[in-house]
């Protein structure tokens, strides 16, 4: 029994060590792979949300072109608010790009930081936020276009302004993923 014994432990420990082995190359192998994959992902997220923040920099003096419009003519009670906001250059607003971020959310989110994860949820958000409030401004503009008053001028010129405060907040979220 004793030489069974034996002849079993010497078997056993070569293939235990065998499989420890493997085990921690296989480990080593998967933690290579996600680290490459994160970075491959960092790199075109960061391509993508430099891609917007410039779009934002460059819809951004249209906007304010749009308010000041609507400021100058606001007292003006007989132009209708549709022919006010062609003049203004109409309603411009930035794409947000999230593609990459979309991706990753629904397969490996466990490889990011709690601190990227939560930057880039207030991002995807914002975007969510800026989407209602298009829509909104849009809905606002398309029941009151034939309308001359202040009062849907100066409206519309608030919710004008909201809108570029949001994307502010959004372009700030960006801006601290970019510079990470």
């Amino acid at each position: 029994m004793k030489k069974y014994f034996k002849r079993f432990v010497k078997e056993i420990i070569p293939v235990f060590f065998g499989v420890l082995v493997a085990l921690w190359i296989n480990n080593w192998n998967e933690e290579r792979k996600d680290k490459k994959y994160i970075d491959n992902f960092y790199s075109s997220l960061k391509k993508e949300l430099s891609d917007t923040n410039k779009e934002m920099i460059k819809k951004r003096p249209s906007q304010k072109k749009l308010v000041d419009t609507l400021e100058f003519y606001s007292k003006n009670n007989t132009i209708p608010l549709l022919q006010v906001i062609s003049k203004g250059g109409g309603v411009n607003g930035p794409l947000i790009k999230l593609n990459y971020w979309n991706a990753l959310s629904n397969s490996k989110i466990e490889l990011i930081s709690y601190e990227k994860l939560a930057i880039l949820t207030e991002i995807e958000e914002g975007k969510s936020l800026l989407k209602y409030k298009r829509n909104k401004l849009i809905d606002f503009i398309y029941s009151n276009m034939t309308k001359t008053t202040k009062e849907e001028k100066v409206v519309l010129k608030i919710m004008v302004l909201e809108l570029m405060n949001t994307e502010k907040q959004v372009q700030r979220n960006i801006q601290k993923i970019l510079n990470k």
